[in-house]
């Protein structure tokens, strides 16, 4: 049985990735490793610091101690820290996201990137511009930062967070061909996005869980 080790920098993913897992790896033996401390000092500072970036170096050593065949990143707000860390570590470390940034590359000429934290949104553009770099491709990226919306999240108001992200949406919509979406955590919103705008949406989970698929089959396990 593949063992994959997933790390978490909040609590809201976990519950519906493990769905995704259960629908596309269900013999997988899957591990969480849940650190909110992380994506708090992120917000605080504003940017992923040194002391994050050792934490999850060292989480990523445990998920290998634990025996983890893949370790999949599921924070794009640290999603950067993979880069460093793949070349200190045998096994593959899956960015959430990157299979999303690749399709919306591929398929798309004008993107739209929405976010609900200004240390989400960046780093997710800045994975978009570097797919477009690597697959010789010129896209437009428009930047949709759903402001106030993560805040209402934590303060118990999950209405006026979706309103404000459904609000960036349709804003975006009338000058991009695809909304992707820089959380995870957003992905319950894709249909209605969908529905509401015409626009194609992107998420990262379903994606990231079959990058992890393709990971394990090339190890053949």
């Amino acid at each position: 049985m593949p063992t994959v080790v997933a790390i978490y920098t909040g609590q809201g993913l976990a519950e519906p990735l493990q769905k995704v897992f259960k629908e596309l790896i269900p013999d997988c033996r899957l591990i969480n490793i849940i650190d909110d401390s992380l994506i708090n000092d992120v917000v605080s500072a504003g940017n992923v610091t040194p002391a994050v970036a050792r934490r999850l170096i060292q989480y990523y050593q445990t998920g290998m101690e634990i025996g983890a065949d893949v370790i999949l990143n599921t924070c794009s707000s640290v999603s950067e820290v993979v880069d460093v860390a793949q070349n200190l570590f045998d096994i593959p470390i899956i960015k959430i996201d990157e299979l999303m940034a690749q399709e919306a590359v591929k398929n798309y000429q004008t993107i739209g990137v929405i976010a609900t934290l200004p240390t989400t949104l960046a780093p997710t553009v800045r994975l978009i511009q570097s797919q477009a770099t690597r697959l010789g491709k010129q896209v437009s990226i428009v930047e949709g930062l759903a402001e106030g919306a993560y805040h209402a999240l934590v303060n118990g108001k999950p209405e006026e967070h979706d309103q404000r992200i459904l609000d960036t949406a349709q804003r975006l919509a009338q000058e991009v061909d695809v909304l992707v979406l820089a959380q995870g955590s957003m992905a319950r919103m894709e249909k209605a996005l969908h529905e509401v705008t015409g626009k194609p949406v992107l998420s990262s989970p379903s994606r990231g869980v079959t990058a992890v698929k393709s990971a394990l089959e090339a190890k053949k396990i």
